[in-house]
């Protein structure tokens, strides 16, 4: 594969060398500065990157952004006049005939070749090129080659490294897994400017092997909530919502949730690898088994490539009787009632077991902008960055204690610690996504003075 990239971005320097592209000589801040964010993936499931959009553009950038749409953008997006989107055409599907290692090449070239034509020649220049990693092939590779020659500042914004993703799903010792360290460890480092979601992990990026110079900026960008996310502050609010988001299956349990005789659980999901189902209904098996089990009804949101295997153990565990007083469903919704959902809810699920060690899930602080306290998966270096144990939510990481935690949180006598959680939570999600974004980049692309 690696051998087929070279010849292909050969290639694309002696177009260059024929049809050289425009090179950026404007200004670099200010209202009006043209800034180019790629995202290689859905936009619509990309809020980290459609924030950075949304900020921008309120003061005064002129975005282009450019991803799949594949599910719908947050609604600001679609409507802000600084804001373009660019929608990249979706990948060829692997058969199931086909090899792996015999189609990613083709997957990555498909997407050089309409990436370098779209940033080179059918996009004019841009101040600044903000980019998403992972995924990191082919997105490093263009990304420095476009930042290079038509004189962009390249944004690197890690979210988790791309070769560990890949270990987790195609073991460590898959060929592709070699090749794609060292290529993002090496590209990684021509970025030009750092975004990190955590502390630890831009320690990580300064240290071996990716050995990022002290010479290039890097900022911890923590993810936070949008203002979308709001606490409902009144029970009569709560029902009101409750009443319009729960789709017509739910319905037979609205009289029960508003009660109080059910509880509301909720998990989202991209029903990737690195979130481990199993473990949520294992917990909730064992839960279920308890003679004081509070009736649940849990809620899993999102789309991914397995949903529809976890279904499947679902409706089996159903069948089995294994589940009693507790109903499991899982739903795709807009943005809008995703919001509600969360604000409704009496405890979020988080099951992200990070690759890396040192990513965080933006569905954890959706939940603290809704109020919502969340038991988490806690196995890794940066989780206490966002949840503090017995005071925004709590930790665990085998089954039987998450089944434990929602046998102590979800009982008559664990109403308390619920709703000191949920204080928690409240307080946790005040700092918003503006306030972190203008005091870090902000001040870097010099939207925002440094005496402000």
């Amino acid at each position: 594969m690696a051998g087929l990239i070279s010849l292909v971005l050969l290639g694309l320097l002696i177009a260059y060398i024929v049809l050289k592209p425009s090179r950026y000589n404007g200004h670099t801040t200010g209202k009006g500065v043209p800034i180019h964010i790629l995202v290689l993936g859905d936009i619509g499931r990309s809020p980290r990157m459609t924030y950075h959009a949304l900020s921008i553009a309120k003061h005064g950038g002129k975005v282009k952004l450019i991803g799949y749409l594949e599910t719908s953008p947050h609604p600001d997006i679609l409507t802000h006049p600084n804001i373009t989107l660019i929608p990249l055409p979706t990948p060829p599907s692997r058969p199931p005939s086909v090899p792996f290692l015999l189609f990613a090449p083709i997957k990555v070239i498909f997407q050089i070749l309409h990436l370098s034509y779209l940033l080179l020649y059918l996009l004019p220049p841009s101040a600044w090129l903000l980019v998403q990693n992972p995924p990191s092939i082919p997105t490093l590779a263009i990304a420095s080659l476009t930042s290079y020659l038509r004189n962009s500042h390249l944004i690197i914004d890690w979210h988790n490294y791309g070769w560990t993703i890949l270990s987790s799903t195609r073991g460590p010792s898959h060929p592709f897994v070699s090749l794609s360290k060292i290529y993002e460890t090496y590209l990684g480092r021509l970025g030009s400017h750092h975004l990190t979601v955590t502390n630890a992990m831009a320690r990580q990026l300064r240290a071996a092997p990716y050995s990022i110079p002290p010479h290039k900026p890097m900022i911890s960008v923590h993810d936070r909530p949008a203002a979308i996310f709001q606490p409902i502050l009144s029970p009569d609010a709560r029902n009101e919502a409750l009443d319009k988001i729960l789709f017509p299956s739910g319905r037979e349990y609205y009289r029960a949730l508003v009660s109080g005789k059910m509880k509301l659980l909720v998990s989202s999901t991209s029903w990737t690898p690195d979130e481990d189902f199993s473990l949520l209904l294992s917990a909730l098996t064992m839960y279920a088994a308890r003679p004081d089990a509070v009736p649940i009804l849990a809620l899993i949101t999102g789309k991914g490539p397995q949903k529809e295997y976890y279904d499947d153990k679902i409706d089996a565990l159903v069948k089995e009787g294994k589940l009693p007083n507790v109903r499991i469903a899982t739903l795709f919704l807009p943005f809008e009632d995703y919001a509600r959902l969360l604000a409704c809810a009496d405890l979020g699920v988080c099951l992200h077991m990070s690759s890396s060690g040192v990513d965080l899930p933006m569905k954890v602080v959706d939940m603290f902008g809704a109020g919502l306290p969340v038991v988490a998966y806690g196995g890794y270096e940066s989780f206490g960055e966002l949840v503090k144990e017995g005071v925004n939510g709590r930790g665990f990481e085998t089954g039987e204690e998450l089944a434990g935690v929602l046998g102590e949180l979800l009982k008559p006598e664990g109403e308390n610690e619920l709703k000191h959680l949920k204080k928690g939570a409240v307080e946790e999600g005040r700092r918003r996504w503006d306030e972190e974004w203008d005091g870090t980049v902000g001040r870097l692309m010099g939207f925002i003075e440094e005496s402000s």
